[in-house]
């Protein structure tokens, strides 16, 4: 009798601690998956939800068993793992054929209370990948201080600690961030940490016709280098040709590059963008913007860098007045829910970013997807949002030099107050 009152507590215990959100990984033929679950356990009676999936098991002892059936009923697939205090590791077969190893673990306990971090980068990366380890790891609410190299790999002293094509600083790893997420990084801080910057000179190719390019001698010894003067809010070449003695530029720094891991396991160069960010080249990525990223790997991993202190539309010199930055963000998630692709507002306008191979497709892309905003968060009828994007949309070209083209569709926020 008291055998069996043990094994019975037992079993009640671990059905106990298997309730709550757990963070699945499953290796399905070679590749990857991730997915949140959810567990509810009464006694040994397990039940809970995968996605749209529902779950049915029970737990015996360490060990738990349990079906998952599509919302009409039919059979998806049958689970069995082994529970280790937080993590459950097992086996699964899927559609009756795929043979699944799986693993779930419990997202990490937040701290009571948002945190300010700061964090000394050691060495910078250049391509995006999930397969770079984190330099830290942050909860929603951190903020996190640090600093970047430039473009070419140059730190604030003026110390080459890279090489160039945007040197990026972390990945940092938010805790809870999961694929079908999405990531918001405010940027609290976008500041200049040195008074020198360097700039391209040459109009790029590609936004120019033949007849200019044919006719057109650069001269190879013209000096691009700037300096920048934060006292009084401008730059201005270091040594300034004859017609530019006079000629300033308004100082209004920028990040280059916020990104997360791309998806897929992809490792792509720090150059490029995509629908996890990147090289946007965006100049509103300034102090204030909050930027939304679809997340595609655990930890969303976040990479930031390639400052620059000024920047016309589309970069059209192929380099800004790159520099070094002094950068504070905080981040938070928006669960379960993921945008599809970057996102952007500040106090002023809400910006849809759309990347393509063309002007017409990033164009496309950007307009496609605020519209949707629109429809979704404002509720609106397709020829309500019409009228709306009709009468007070306006499209900025952000990037023209990159593998991509970058198009942002935006819509000032006080023309969208009487729609609440």
């Amino acid at each position: 009798m008291k055998i069996l009152a043990v094994s019975l507590f037992v079993s009640t215990a671990w059905a106990a601690d298997v309730s709550g959100t757990w963070e699945l990984s499953a290796k399905v033929l070679g590749d990857t998956q991730y997915v949140r679950i959810t567990l509810k356990a009464d006694g040994n009676k397990v039940t809970g939800n995968l996605n749209e999936l529902k779950l049915e098991g029970a737990t015996d002892g360490d060990k738990i068993s349990f079906t998952a059936s599509r919302p009409n009923g039919e059979a998806f697939g049958t689970f069995e793992g082994s529970i280790r205090g937080g993590e459950i590791v097992g086996t699964a077969l899927w559609r009756k054929t795929d043979k699944v190893e799986w693993t779930a673990r419990r997202p990490a306990a937040p701290p009571s209370a948002p945190r300010t971090l700061d964090f000394e980068p050691k060495e910078f990366h250049r391509v995006f990948s999930d397969a770079i380890p984190p330099v830290m790891h942050v909860f929603p609410g951190d903020t996190v201080r640090t600093w970047t190299v430039d473009a070419g790999g140059t730190d604030p002293k003026g110390v080459r600690r890279s090489g160039g094509g945007n040197p990026e600083t972390g990945p940092f790893y938010i805790e809870g961030a999961f694929p079908g997420d999405t990531l918001v990084v405010k940027l609290d801080k976008v500041r200049l940490n040195r008074d020198s910057a360097g700039s391209g000179d040459q109009i790029v190719d590609s936004a120019l016709n033949g007849g200019y390019l044919r006719k057109t001698k650069y001269k190879d010894n013209f000096d691009s280098n700037w300096v920048l003067d934060s006292d009084n809010g401008v730059a201005r070449l270091k040594n300034p040709s004859e017609h530019l003695k006079n000629y300033t530029v308004k100082l209004q720094p920028m990040m280059g590059c916020i990104a997360v891991a791309p998806q897929g396991h992809q490792a792509l160069q720090t150059g490029h963008l995509g629908s996890f960010g990147g090289n946007m080249d965006y100049n509103q990525m300034r102090e204030g913007t909050t930027i939304y990223l679809p997340v595609y790997a655990p930890g969303a991993l976040l990479f930031i860098g390639d400052g620059h202190a000024a920047q016309g539309d589309g970069e059209l010199t192929g380099d800004a007045l790159e520099t070094s930055m002094r950068v504070e963000f905080t981040v938070s998630l928006i669960k379960g829910e993921a945008m599809g692709g970057p996102r952007a507002e500040n106090d002023e306008y809400l910006m849809s970013l759309g990347i393509g191979n063309s002007l017409e497709d990033a164009l496309r892309s950007a307009t496609t997807r605020l519209v949707n905003w629109l429809q979704k968060d404002y509720k609106l009828e397709p020829n309500e949002a019409a009228i709306v994007l009709g009468t007070a949309m306006r499209y900025d070209i952000a990037e023209v030099v990159d593998p991509l083209v970058h198009v942002v569709a935006k819509i000032r926020k006080d023309a969208l107050v009487g729609l609440k």
